[in-house]
């Protein structure tokens, strides 16, 4: 395995996120986003089934050969650690493997808005979302926010995650990390039996579908902090992505629920920064009065107008924290408008013009 764990090696140290290995082509590597080929001849079938074998953990060889793929984390001494992915493609074996980042870094670290973090992190109870894309730092911001808890405040945590990521250190706070597949049999198992266990802080490393979600919102009624993430690119759309969850006559009384136990929407999307590197643009969902009243009425298309209008609270949509990055310098206006999914509201706002729009629609109905 020298070969594998020198390939590791040069990927950490030329900042790679990501290597990609499959047989019979070069192994590639992400680095700053961009792939690039590493100086290697292309891999045999016979090393990808040799690495595979050495990778996979025994607790999983059942999974991947029934379902064809496996998730877990993969720790190379003296390298560091890796989420792994192992799958197939037309019947060939490949490896996806991200960089785990040893140090938790920190909301100032992340470039994020501390402020806000650091009220969804102090609730002591609701359901926050980390909501994203995939690739946007999603897990990373969920860490900080965990970590923040465990230098600030005496909680237990249990997080329950396929696969566990970033290891924690108990600090002030007591954490428990359970891994699905080797620490437990599914996320439905674990949630059915997490409230026993006496959390104050639950964490479920992904919302995937209505038992998770229902079982997350059943403990964050019943007075926990829930963190999660969830795959959707604005704090509409993952309020959407939610309700498509369910059939839709069980969607009403979810939404009135949701309303009632949401506690914030925290999307991100990262953005080239001009100095190199990324920066996240960021939207940001706190459940006030308004935002209730629109769960309770069944208007969520103007949830979006809810949280332009909602500065006072800590709200803010993605044009408005691209504007922000914009004229601070961070990021070029071309990179703002190509993240931006009203550009053409975001060249006005450049241009220091803003329609009333959010107000008038708040205002109707």
């Amino acid at each position: 395995m020298d070969l594998l764990q020198s390939l590791l090696q040069t990927a950490v140290q030329q900042g790679a996120s990501d290597i990609h290995l499959k047989a019979g082509a070069v192994p590639t590597l992400r680095i700053a986003r961009r792939l690039c080929a590493a100086d290697m001849p292309a891999l045999t079938e016979e090393q990808m089934s040799e690495w595979v074998q050495y990778l996979l953990p025994v607790a999983l060889n059942d999974r991947f050969a029934q379902g064809h793929e496996a998730d877990f984390p993969y720790t190379a001494e003296g390298i560091g650690r890796f989420r792994t992915n192992i799958f197939r493609q037309r019947g060939k074996l490949c490896i996806a493997m991200r960089y785990v980042k040893a140090a938790i870094p920190s909301f100032d670290e992340l470039h994020l808005p501390g402020d806000a973090l650091r009220k969804i992190a102090s609730a002591s109870g609701g359901i926050a979302l980390v909501a994203g894309a995939v690739g946007s730092g999603k897990s990373t911001t969920l860490a900080a926010i965990i970590e923040f808890i465990n230098q600030t405040a005496r909680k237990h945590i249990i997080t329950l995650e396929d696969p566990i990521e970033y290891l924690f250190e108990d600090r002030q706070s007591l954490i428990e990390q359970r891994e699905i597949g080797l620490d437990t049999a599914s996320f439905d198992t674990a949630l059915r039996h997490i409230i026993r266990q006496d959390p104050d802080v639950i964490v479920i490393g992904e919302m995937r579908d209505a038992a998770s979600f229902m079982a997350g919102l059943h403990a964050a009624d019943t007075g926990h902090l829930v963190l999660t993430t969830l795959h959707a690119n604005s704090a509409a759309q993952a309020v959407s992505r939610i309700l498509d969850f369910f059939p839709s006559d069980e969607r009403e009384p979810v939404r009135r629920q949701l309303g009632v136990t949401l506690n914030a929407i925290f999307c991100q999307r990262l953005v080239p920064a001009r100095a190199g590197g990324v920066v996240p643009a960021v939207e940001i969902l706190r459940n006030n009065a308004t935002v209730r009243n629109l769960f309770e009425t069944n208007q969520l298309d103007k949830l979006h107008a809810a949280v332009e209008n909602g500065s006072d609270d800590g709200m803010q949509t993605f044009n408005q924290s691209l504007y922000q990055l914009v004229k601070s310098g961070a990021i070029t206006e071309q990179e703002a408008l190509a993240k931006s999914t009203t550009p053409q509201q975001l060249t006005m706002n450049l241009r220091g013009i803003f329609l009333d729009e959010s107000r008038r629609i708040m205002a109707s109905g």
